[in-house]
């Protein structure tokens, strides 16, 4: 039997939740829940399953030494003095991150050409050879992390962030982060038993992730490699049998989900990358003006979306946010209507209240992603609190 180990899944700021939760599912233990990140024990095949199947995770590190420390030297010492050879041979590639919450050491960059130093001097005195650098593809990733006095020495076994699923090859100019995407409609409470539109639905990614989850599809099938894949233990046999025991566990889906985009270049994007994704046969796109469109049907409408944002477009904030609220008053009855935005005062003109407020960051802008409910039967702009 493989032994359990402790682990840290690193997540966006809000979705620390949604992570524990998805961690109960996928069957972890010891689930500790920090800030941006969730704490928890597994075994290898474990770390693999994470990997493969975590839709709100960033990364997957894997701590191996914990110390204290109280200046650049006892640093290099400490580190030094780590058995590297159990995880690197001499004539591998490394590459080192490193994260600082700490007043004795104030540059991330400083702190890992250190470790770097300190990992390529034991080597060199103890087998004549060193490791190289490698930023791109290394054998090992290595995180350091200080906060305050304390340092922990993790092995990356993501390597890329998760939010690379691989099935992006055509982006517009400001496409929505994957995991940003999957952590919003699971927030919005979408389960696949109603319709689901993006209606600005830019390179698709709200769309993909959407069909990802009413089939239960693990996020990152198609990712080209993780980290792990070259470390000294890696075992693709059981990689193999974890990625089956997933797949066995995908669902039928049997309603719609419709992506709208006014841009015809984002529209052959978005349908570019669906059809990467293997997923035509639940998406389907066309190329629509969000406010010239109206509901079908009387089946009920989850609706998500990232409106476009003043940095990148130069449009009329309050023309259009009161124009969304137009929209979904007069053609979007029977729809709960979610979007993230971070211009928090152009919320104020889209003439509804909002049910539900949730705060987020959308990359470094702080948002809110919000929820209106628009009843049933009624194009007089009745809207529940």
């Amino acid at each position: 039997m493989e032994e359990n180990f402790k682990m840290v899944a690193k997540t966006l700021f809000g979705f620390e939740d949604l992570l524990e939760n998805e961690l109960i599912q996928l069957g972890a233990q010891n689930i500790k829940k920090g800030v941006r990140n969730v704490a928890f024990s597994g075994d290898k095949g474990f770390m693999y399953k994470a990997n493969l199947g975590l839709r709100t995770a960033v990364k997957i590190l894997k701590p191996i030494h914990t110390f204290t420390v109280s200046n650049e030297q006892d640093l290099y010492t400490k580190i030094y003095n780590m058995p590297w050879d159990n995880y690197l041979k001499s004539s591998g590639t490394l590459a080192i991150d490193a994260t600082i919450h700490s007043d004795l050491f104030s540059h991330s960059l400083y702190i890992s050409q250190k470790t770097k130093d300190a990992i390529v001097d034991k080597f060199r005195d103890t087998t004549g050879e060193r490791p190289n650098v490698d930023l791109k593809f290394p054998d090992l990733k290595i995180n350091v992390h200080i906060d305050r006095r304390q340092c922990t020495i993790s092995l990356d076994s993501s390597g890329d962030s998760l939010h690379k699923r691989g099935y992006k090859t055509a982006t517009n100019i400001a496409p929505i982060n994957e995991v940003l995407a999957a952590g919003l409609i699971m927030l919005s409470g979408w389960d696949g038993q109603t319709d689901f539109m993006d209606p600005m639905c830019g390179s698709g990614t709200m769309l993909i992730e959407a069909a990802m989850i009413a089939c239960n599809i693990p996020p990152n099938l198609m990712r080209k490699e993780f980290a792990f894949e070259r470390w000294e233990d890696w075992d693709v046999e059981l990689f193999e049998k974890i990625e089956e025991s997933l797949l066995k566990k995908t669902r039928d889906f049997h309603h719609k989900i419709i992506g709208y985009d006014k841009a015809p270049s984002a529209v052959t994007k978005a349908k570019e990358n669906v059809k990467n994704a293997q997923l035509d046969d639940f998406i389907e796109i066309k190329h629509e003006d969000f406010f010239k469109t109206q509901k079908g049907g009387n089946s009920k409408l989850h609706m998500l979306f990232n409106p476009p944002y003043g940095e990148r477009l130069n449009i009329d904030m309050e023309v259009f946010y009161k124009d969304i609220g137009d929209t979904l008053k007069q053609n979007y009855p029977g729809t709960d209507a979610w979007f993230i935005t971070s211009n928090l005062d152009a919320l104020k003109h889209v003439g509804l209240r909002p049910s539900r407020k949730i705060h987020l960051f959308n990359a470094k802008l702080e948002s809110r992603l919000v929820k209106y409910v628009m009843y049933e039967g009624s194009k007089k702009g009745k809207y529940m609190k």
